[in-house]
């Protein structure tokens, strides 16, 4: 029997893990009606574990009060009552609403009671946690101090597993889904909401979200939206509105087919170690070619004009990555005179890097940004 009960666990991790997004999960509402998080497609969301009978209970006030903040940009919080820290969360899902709008008149959705560990833990928190482990406690504030020592007390390796740890811990997912961060309890309250204005804000959350995309889908990039994200791109602005590039979008994909073959004879190791290897561009379908002019200048304002074009083609759900190395490829080797020809840049211009772009077939995590290079002269 217990044989049987283990293998029913891992098959239940396997097929939770293999959910293609969060989407594809369903719970239950307070009057136990099953509701599909599809519902919450385009919308930012803050899952949160709770209890009504913890030190971290007041944390309701603060959630309600980013829910009032923001909602009206798409922001939703989900609720999801939880006994099994401290059995800190008694009672019926009836009784811990009712408690809930009446001492924090709190007006975003509460779900059924759940379990978050183990043998009975819900499946979305099965994906959430394998979306985003455990990330440790800021020992240098007291009450993450308080929790890691606690906690440290009972498992000496709490630390190792990505089970969450006690009531109120958070995951922000983002409009498409993508689970973008883990908050403990003892997180600042105002850490995250600067990670969900970044979110309800558009133009904010396509910063945010833009990734170099080093793995595309064989699909070219219909020519509409090249023409938008282009035009977004000579909008940039420039030194006495110069604008001083020049713009070549490439869409003939036998043109990119023969520049590669080039390419493949030059560097044969190079492209037996890459399995996944189609094209010298990143595998990209399409190709936006920046050109400078030949005797310098105007650099800075190209570099504006290829950010504008990145950031609008992530906000049309497409991926991009900055070229340097196959330019110089390029102009180094005669046998892509041909590829260059095609471009008919002028003379008195330089192609200065090309734009690899097409639909992502990757999902990158953000590398980590170094914020002590940042000061603030006051």
């Amino acid at each position: 029997m217990k044989r049987f009960i283990l293998s029913l666990i891992a098959m239940t991790i396997v097929l939770t893990l293999s959910a293609q997004s969060i989407y594809d999960f369903k719970v239950k509402d307070d009057v136990e009606q099953e509701v599909s998080l599809s519902d919450y497609k385009g919308k930012v969301l803050l899952i949160v574990n709770t209890a009504t009978r913890c030190g971290f209970t007041p944390q309701y006030k603060e959630l309600e009060a980013l829910y009032e903040k923001y909602s009206k940009d798409g922001f939703e919080i989900l609720d999801f009552p939880c006994n099994q820290f401290g059995e800190q969360a008694p009672g019926t899902i009836q009784e811990i609403h009712s408690f809930c709008t009446a001492n924090f008149d709190i007006q975003f959705p509460q779900f059924d009671k759940i379990e978050v560990n183990g043998a009975n833990e819900h499946p979305l928190y099965t994906f959430l946690k394998a979306q985003k482990g455990f990330g440790g406690f800021d020992t240098n504030d007291q009450r993450g101090k308080f929790m890691d020592d606690m906690l440290r007390n009972k498992d000496a390796n709490y630390d190792k597993k990505s089970d969450i740890k006690w009531n109120f811990t958070k995951f922000l997912v983002s409009r498409d889904g993508r689970v973008l961060k883990r908050y403990e309890p003892t997180d600042k309250m105002s850490d995250i909401e600067a990670a969900i204005q970044m979110e309800v804000n558009p133009v904010l959350s396509s910063i945010m979200a833009r990734r170099s995309i080093r793995k595309y889908l064989d699909k070219p990039v219909e020519h509409e939206k090249l023409e938008v994200i282009v035009k977004c791109g000579i909008n940039a602005p420039s030194g006495m509105n110069r604008q001083p590039w020049i713009v070549r979008v490439v869409e003939d994909q036998k043109l990119i087919v023969d520049v590669t073959e080039v390419f493949k004879q030059e560097n044969p190791e190079q492209v037996a170690r890459d399995k996944d290897f189609k094209n010298m561009f990143r595998n990209a379908p399409n190709l936006i070619c920046v050109c400078t002019p030949a005797n310098g200048g105007g650099e800075l304002d190209a570099g504006l004009l290829g950010e504008n074009m990145m950031l609008a083609a992530q906000s049309m759900g497409l991926g991009t990555c900055c070229l340097g190395g196959p330019v110089r490829f390029l102009l180094s080797n005669d046998k892509c005179k041909f590829f260059l020809d095609r471009l008919d840049i002028p003379a008195d211009y330089k192609l200065n890097y090309i734009l690899a772009i097409g639909y992502p077939d990757e999902q990158p995590d953000a590398k980590l940004r170094d914020v002590s290079k940042v000061k603030y002269i006051k």
